[in-house]
């Protein structure tokens, strides 16, 4: 019997599944929806925003801060209550800014590794099934209208407690989230200069800076509306 010589027909070895990274890339599965996984996606970006907000907020949580805060009152009326004098502890009352901000930082990075390991996987550039981009898109464009710099009092009396209770009340106002939530989609889906071209970034970086940048984008118009009371 003549051996055969025909390669092409050759079973090849079956590409190991990365498991963890396509766990992260898809937020457990959440970009496996069959319709609109990008829309789900930067909703569960409004919604670990909303509850690290809430876990913050609990008077009875570990640093929950309202409980904590001397004009307690004061604070629940009006968001923009900005003044000196708190004897809070700063460390304290800074834990929900620098755990979301941690959060956004994290979401980056793993963000990064595991959408370019399931492109690799996939065989595709940019797989819809990847959905970390627009978690960590919506984050920024939750995160970044709330920064101090946009808050004049705070650079004043540099009173970073109630800066801190400002941030997590933001987080959980449902005009705040709805407007950044709608604002981020429409920049995404739109992808105007230059948020088509940062797809072209090579490995995982394509994949997150488009969406990092419309992010960017729609920051920019929700601190407009922060900044005329529109939310």
């Amino acid at each position: 019997m003549t051996p055969t010589t025909d390669t092409a027909s050759a079973p090849q070895t079956p590409r190991e599944k990365p498991r963890l990274a396509l766990a992260i890339a898809t937020v457990l599965g959440v970009g496996y929806l069959p319709k609109a996984p990008g829309t789900f996606g930067s909703l569960v970006g409004v919604a670990t925003a909303f509850l690290s907000a809430v876990f913050f907020l609990r008077p009875a949580s570990p640093g929950g801060l309202l409980s904590l805060h001397p004009n307690y009152d004061a604070v629940l009326n009006d968001q923009h209550f900005l003044v000196p004098g708190s004897d809070i502890h700063n460390s304290v009352l800074a834990l929900p800014v620098f755990c979301a901000l941690g959060l956004f930082v994290l979401l980056g990075a793993i963000g990064v590794w595991s959408s370019y390991r399931a492109a690799i996987y996939s065989g595709i550039k940019d797989p819809q099934f990847v959905v970390i981009d627009e978690v960590a898109g919506q984050h920024l464009t939750l995160l970044l209208p709330l920064i101090p710099i946009a808050l004049p009092h705070l650079t004043t009396h540099m009173d970073f407690s109630l800066f801190a209770i400002f941030f997590a009340l933001s987080l959980v106002n449902w005009k705040y989230l709805l407007l950044g939530f709608i604002l981020f989609r429409v920049f995404d889906i739109w992808k105007p200069w230059p948020v088509h071209q940062l797809e072209r970034l090579p490995h995982g970086w394509g994949i997150m800076a488009d969406d990092w940048m419309a992010g960017f984008y729609a920051a920019i118009l929700l601190r407009v509306a922060l900044h005329f009371g529109l939310v």
